[in-house]
């Protein structure tokens, strides 16, 4: 059971696609062992942030921040990447010819297996003091490392970590594979590096060639781990970067020798001249299974005399969302997150325009450095003032324009500055924004100009109260482009989106509009004027959340109507799993993973005011569903509550005999801990629902619980309530701890491989047992990985606490018992 902890210095987080990880396991104290936590202490809690405490050496002091003689520096730092995994090995039974899959070694012993390794040309393989295999790559030289002939592949995998790769070294060739071998000389299967070509080939050979070979340009990162199964007459080639999560690379129809011979599995290297050099393979054969992945949140040395240790705590994805600032509204967070697949957008200028009431400026919040909105007055008179109504659905305010006539009162202008300017001049195509209301014709909103008035664009209104678009590309007079059909001087709220560049187009209130602009591209643009332009129409009434947004594709047809949506109704409607993705891009994650397929519409969330974790959690909340982090990526998963519905034999992930537990820990309990027998429900804007359950209040007293959630209808939120009731009112006699040391047990990588939400059966229980086996849904878990010991101790419930009615059911349609219906 090698535990496996790698440290991906210098790498960000938010990019693990990019993370080149260094293994760092040598340095584990595995007599303290590795202690993890995650998920929640019962069904009832939220998920808390996943948690890994572990000791290091720091014998050369490498692990010291800011050691500039570290090998890892400067990248010894807080927040650095971590990733936590056990690799089990396979355990040879039976007779040969064994299951490739039983092929099995760490190189963790300090000496070749002569046994198993039977072929070691000119003793070239040698485990290194870091737990590998190393092959010796010299010049003239063609070496060996080959296994015994008595292996199949023939549903089964040959699998290895690719820890290094030979340099060239001055060498016109080298090389170096790991091959999976039939009986007949340069017949065989594998994966062949070629250092001259920095080529991964996934060759079939005969007679030492392969014409249709697939071959991969090596990455260290996307190639660590390599694999070659057979199943069902097919051979799949494939790599990992963490051993767990494979890519397929190439497939083949099995190959007549792979299923009628015995193998032997070779990893030889060559070398035509140059220098010296090696390969480097690991943890053949290894089942590997995530356990923690997050950041470590800091590096404290301490020293007993001359021995220096580092006891490092580490925090999943969680602590990132946990502690990030607070959200602005749902149309700011859109227009500094948009996401267009295959788009590269840069957000060049933000002006919200929500400063308080008596502000003299208002800011750019792109982070690209623009300068800010500067009062600027014309003639004597008229008043701008900020802090007044904004858009719906924001909660921020808006500056209020009051000319006294169209050339004199006040307006804001500001230099955007030379990175904007940069970007009018990179990008193919520019999309500007904003929001407005008004009842005066014949006024500017806003305009952007070139410093020598060259390019120059104006979104106005004409006298009839319809939009325009005024343009010129050579320093002549505006020409104009009039929008029909919409008059926006109503008094309401608009939206005006435009793109300039590249498929002009032009939308108003999420809309297309019919009218084909005649816009030439506009670069070298500069400054910015909002409520006016360039000294006069001077535009009466509210201006808000203008935006510059710069793209290598026109996209305006994706965030129009998004932001159109996002200020009139901020998603309402849209499903919790939706919303669960979008606010996850708010807070930078991209991945989430959604498991099942009950989710309700959710209400908006309204004004700014708390993070995207605590906005995900209302959202959770909501659907009794489930978010935590994952423990193998960088990405959240969201399961639903039909993720639980009905568990059966057939999805248990494992079972336990209650003998093998070998603990006096485990404990049914039956208490009013978890009960609810009166909820109190609402929603925002809804009626206020009360729920009961007159038997358990006669018994057991008055349990209440309130419950404030984001559902759109009240017939949303009284299904929510009944839910709840029916499930707590009497809950039942559960298991909440089971203890298990999982090291010992046969059925170890399914114990691995629960999780939240996965069911497990314990069996046999003692006679004074309420029942002989109880099925438990995990609800999180501690663990202590050590020297040949995984001890972990499930947090669980009853799984029959989420069963629903099926109609004629022997198990869910019991009177009284499991007829409990859906929500």
């Amino acid at each position: 059971m090698p535990l496996l902890v790698e440290m991906g210095w210098g790498g960000l987080v938010q990019a693990p696609e990019t993370i080149a990880w260094t293994d760092i396991t040598t340095r584990v104290d595995v007599v303290q062992g590795v202690s993890i936590t995650r998920g929640a202490s019962d069904e009832l809690s939220d998920t808390q942030p996943g948690t890994a405490t572990l000791v290091l050496d720091n014998y050369d002091g490498a692990l010291t921040p800011g050691n500039a003689a570290s090998p890892y520096s400067p990248n010894v730092r807080k927040l650095a990447p971590i990733r936590i995994s056990v690799a089990v090995m396979p355990t040879l039974s039976g007779s040969a010819p064994y299951p490739m899959a039983m092929l099995g070694d760490d190189f963790d012993d300090g000496r070749v297996d002569s046994t198993l390794w039977v072929t070691n040309t000119g003793g070239a393989g040698a485990e290194t003091g870091e737990g590998r295999l190393r092959i010796t790559v010299a010049p003239g030289v063609d070496t060996n490392f080959t296994s015994a002939r008595q292996w199949t592949l023939a549903g089964s995998k040959l699998t290895a970590k690719l820890a290094a790769v030979p340099a060239l070294n001055g060498s016109s060739n080298c090389a170096a594979s790991m091959w999976v071998t039939s009986t007949t000389s340069g017949t065989r299967i594998g994966w062949r590096y070629d250092a001259s070509t920095g080529v991964l080939s996934a060759q079939s050979q005969t007679g030492f060639a392969d014409g249709a070979a697939v071959n991969l340009t090596y990455s260290a990162i996307d190639h660590a781990w390599l694999r070659v199964r057979e199943s069902g007459g097919t051979v799949t080639w494939e790599t990992s970067s963490d051993g767990f999560i494979w890519t397929s690379r190439r497939t083949l129809a099995t190959p007549a020798w792979v299923t009628s011979q015995t193998h032997a599995v070779d990893f030889p290297t060559t070398r035509t001249g140059g220098t010296a050099g090696y390969i480097e393979w690991d943890l053949v054969g290894a089942e590997v299974r995530p356990r923690f992945w997050g950041v470590v949140n800091d590096w404290p040395v301490r020293w007993k005399g001359l021995t220096s240790k580092v006891l490092i705590s580490c925090t999943d994805l969680f602590k990132r969302l946990g502690t990030a600032p607070a959200l602005r509204s749902m149309l700011a967070e859109e227009i500094l997150h948009q996401d267009v697949a295959g788009i590269t957008d840069v957000v060049s200028a933000y002006y919200p325009l929500s400063e308080d009431s008596g502000s003299s400026s208002a800011g750019d919040i792109s982070g690209s450095g623009c300068g800010s909105l500067a009062l600027t007055q014309l003639g004597s008179g008229g008043l701008l003032e900020f802090g007044g109504d904004g858009v719906p659905e924001t909660g921020e305010t808006a500056p209020t324009f009051t000319p006294s006539s169209a050339s004199v009162g006040k307006y804001l202008t500001a230099d955007l500055g030379t990175v904007f300017e940069s970007n009018s001049n990179a990008y193919t195509s520019q999309t500007i924004e904003c929001w407005f209301r008004t009842t005066t014709a014949s006024r500017a909103l806003f305009g952007l100009y070139e410093t020598n008035l060259d390019h120059q664009i104006v979104v106005a209104i004409n006298a009839s109260g319809q939009l325009t678009v005024e343009v010129t590309d050579t320093g002549g007079a505006l020409v104009v482009n009039t929008a029909p059909g919409v008059t926006v001087t109503d008094g309401e709220w608009h939206h005006v989106a435009h793109v300039i560049g590249l498929n002009d187009r032009f939308y108003i209130d999420g809309a297309p509009s019919t009218f084909t602009l005649a816009v030439p591209d506009m670069s070298g643009l500069r400054h910015l004027h909002v409520g006016g332009y360039r000294g006069g129409r001077l535009f009466a009434g509210e201006i808000a959340h203008l935006a510059i947004t710069h793209s290598t594709a026109s996209v305006i047809d994706d965030i129009a109507p998004l932001h159109w949506e996002a200020g009139t109704a901020g998603f309402a409607g849209e499903d919790a799993d939706a919303r669960i993705e979008r606010l996850a891009r708010y807070g930078g994650v991209n991945s989430v993973t959604v498991w099942g397929s009950a989710f309700d519409a959710i209400a908006s969330q309204g004004p700014a005011g708390s993070n995207a974790l605590t906005r995900m959690r209302e959202v959770e909340a909501t659907e009794s569903a489930r978010l935590f982090a994952e423990r193998d990526w960088y990405g959240l998963a969201f399961q639903s509550r039909d993720v639980r519905y009905n568990p059966s034999p057939s999805s248990e992930v494992f079972t336990i005999d209650y003998a093998d537990l070998d603990t006096d820990e485990v404990e049914a309990s039956d208490d009013d801990q978890k009960m609810i027998n009166i909820v109190e429900a609402s929603r925002p804007g809804g009626a206020t629902q009360r729920v009961t359950s007159p038997s358990s209040v006669t018994t057991f007293g008055e349990k209440p619980k309130p419950l404030s959630i984001l559902k759109t209808s009240d017939d949303s939120v009284l299904d929510a309530a009944n839910w709840l009731v029916s499930r707590y009112a009497d809950p039942p006699v559960e298991i909440r701890e089971v203890p298990i040391e999982a090291h010992t047990m046969s059925t170890y990588l399914d114990i691995l491989d629960a999780d939240i939400s996965s069911y497990f059966s314990v069996t046999n229980l003692p006679s004074q047992a309420p029942a002989s086996s109880m099925r438990v849904t995990v609800e999180g878990y501690t663990e202590v990985i050590k020297h040949n010991s995984h001890r972990i101790e499930f947090h669980t419930s009853k799984a029959s606490t989420d069963s629903i009615w099926v109609l004629d059911d022997a198990v869910y349609s019991v009177l009284g018992s499991t007829t409990r219906l859906a929500y």
